[in-house]
This record gives structure tokens, sequence and C-alpha cells, in this order.
């Protein structure tokens, strides 16, 4: 096998940062593993790396990571009607009720697709 099509560039080696510099804050963001096939629809597919971000603030529409009822759930946060939606028309939305254990842990500010599983990260159910 060679390698001489895949020259590395003087911009490549000359980068300063890591990609944890880049995509993680120190202090706020965390690391899970989406598991279930709800949120194909945005992009996130089972087994994937999820970003997470504590401190931002979601807004309608967010991709979030949450704690429901004892599980955590990767969803998209429905502000004006106060649910959790899939992004697969075969799940539908969970109305949140003040019954429900609730809390956002944050929200997914990226997703990668992992073509070897690291076992030791956090399942993140999308339900």
């Amino acid at each position: 096998m060679t390698d001489s099509n895949a020259a590395v560039g003087p911009a490549v080696k000359q980068l300063n940062k890591t990609l944890n510099d880049l995509l993680l804050d120190p202090v706020s963001s965390f690391m899970g593993r989406a598991s279930g096939r709800s949120m194909e629809g945005v992009g996130i597919f089972d087994g994937d790396l999820l970003l997470i971000d504590r401190k931002a603030t979601v807004k309608h529409n967010d991709v979030i990571v949450a704690t429901y009822n004892g599980l955590f759930v990767c969803k998209i946060a429905d502000m004006i009607n106060n649910q959790l939606c899939s992004a697969n028309p075969d799940n539908p939305p969970i109305k949140l009720t003040e019954h429900d254990q609730y809390c956002v842990e944050g929200v997914v500010t990226s997703s990668i697709r992992l073509f070897r599983q690291p076992t030791e990260l956090p399942q993140i159910n999308t339900l």
C-alpha cells in the first residue's frame, strides 16, 4: 500500500491545537455513545460518538441529552409543546408531565461516526 496520494500539507503540520482543544470545553463538555435508531433523521446513528455541552442554553429544536425517568436519552427539544421528539417517524413524541423525572444534561454540539467502537464510553439511548 502506498501513501503517496495523501501528502500532508504544511497547514496540517502547523496545527497548534488538538481535536480535544477544538471540539471540547474541558469544564463543560462530555462524550457519550448513541444507542438506538430514533435520531437517524438528524444524522445520529447507533454507535455514534456524541459531544455534549452542559453550559449551552437549550433552544427550540436543539438536539439534547437528558435524563428522563432514570434513562439517558438523546432527543430533539420541543420547547413550545414541552416534549421530547425523535427524528424517526416510528417513535412518537414524549410529552413531559409533572410526574416525569427530567433533567437536561446538555446540548449535542457534534456527532462523530465511529468505524471501530470503543468500549469505555457510556451509552445514551435514543429510544
